[in-house]
């Protein structure tokens, strides 16, 4: 094998790529094949993440369940039931190759938090320092809705984007993206390079889930690919039955769908902001303000901004949309929904006197605005 420069590598494997068929029963198979990859990628050097779904499906198994269970509480005790099984499957196989591995439960609220955010980073840059591979998934037993990642493949996403990795590898039960779903459609184009430019018009049916135990389908892995290659990191949707690929892509073989990445920022904290951050409201812009934010890197002020939706409070983040609705930016606001309702439209110098006190000319300050891609 050819010598790799080290790279910071994260693999998401998904319910139907770890179970057999359309039941629940974990595919041993492809799980040891997993672990001798992931297992040799550290051997060359390469720092290692795995996002692991199938706590749910584990659980069902374990419980002799038919399918997956739709009332909240019951999926999550089952995932409590699932979690401790399915890292005691991923323990005993590392443990046979020496490697060592650690157990990330995460929810949506820790990456919301900036100090959370920051310490789970300083853990996984510690856990990889150590040559430990992290095995990460959503801790579906304290989950709300609200706060759910809603899928493994924008928590992938999210890590990636949180380590600064290299690569993201979705494996999942097709070999690559289809310009429709190979399974129904015989003439479907396989789709092996998506540039910059080829993704902002890139059209396939995406459909969901098809073996009935996993929550995503392309759609949600477009979605994550979207997000990790704006921070700069390259995304590979490839065959999950086969995770050996993944060293022969990383040496060049055109294996799965590469999705090219977007010049890396360092900007952490505009990364937090960007993906970390789920939007509580929206503030509509008119052609002006919209022009300013996108071209010409200026704070949002009030005068420029038309309606407000949702419901927040300062420090929260919003998306900033164009007049037709069309997200152009994200960011953190210095005023409540009912505070900015009250002084859209007025020139800064009114904010003092419409609200009684004097705050600051901002709506959402340039350094804590992202722009959209």
């Amino acid at each position: 094998m050819t010598e790799m420069t080290s790279q910071t590598i994260v693999v998401k494997i998904g319910t139907s790529s770890l179970t057999q068929g359309t039941s629940s029963k974990i595919a041993i198979a492809t799980i040891a094949s997993l672990i001798e990859t992931l297992t040799e990628l550290r051997s060359l050097g390469h720092r290692v993440v795995l996002v692991s779904s199938g706590a749910v499906g584990v659980g069902c198994a374990r419980l002799n369940l038919a399918e997956r269970p739709r009332k909240m509480a019951l999926k999550q005790a089952v995932a409590a039931v699932g979690q401790g099984r399915l890292m005691r499957i991923y323990d005993d196989l590392f443990s046979n190759l020496a490697q060592p591995i650690a157990q990330i439960l995460l929810t949506r609220r820790e990456l919301m938090d900036r100090n959370c955010y920051v310490n789970a980073s300083n853990t996984f840059q510690e856990l990889l320092d150590l040559g430990v591979i992290p095995i990460v998934n959503e801790n579906d037993t304290i989950a709300v809705d609200e706060l759910k990642f809603g899928d493994n493949d924008t928590l992938s996403a999210l890590v990636a984007s949180l380590i600064k990795a290299n690569w993201l590898f979705l494996l999942t039960d097709v070999d690559r993206l289809y310009s429709a779903d190979p399974r129904t459609v015989p003439d479907a184009k396989p789709i092996e390079l998506v540039s910059n430019q080829d993704f902002k018009q890139l059209q396939v049916e995406a459909g969901g889930s098809v073996s009935g135990w996993g929550t995503g389908g392309m759609a949600t892995k477009l979605a994550a690919a979207r997000i990790a290659t704006s921070s700069g990191i390259t995304t590979v949707i490839t065959q999950g039955k086969k995770p050996q690929n993944i060293l022969k892509i990383l040496q060049g073989e055109a294996l799965g769908t590469r999705f090219e990445p977007q010049p890396q920022t360092d900007n952490a904290r505009k990364r937090w902001i960007a993906y970390g951050l789920l939007p509580m409201g929206k503030l509509y812009l008119d052609e002006g303000a919209a022009h300013a934010v996108i071209t010409q890197g200026k704070s949002l002020l009030p005068a420029g901004i038309l309606k407000v939706e949702g419901e927040f409070i300062a420090t929260d983040a919003v998306q900033i949309c164009d007049r037709q609705g069309q997200e152009i930016a994200r960011g953190l606001v210095n005023y409540s929904n009912l505070e900015v309702d009250q002084i859209k439209g007025q020139h800064s110098e009114k904010i003092s006197s419409i609200l009684g006190y004097n705050g600051v000319d901002t709506i959402v300050h340039r350094n804590n605005l992202v722009i959209e891609d």
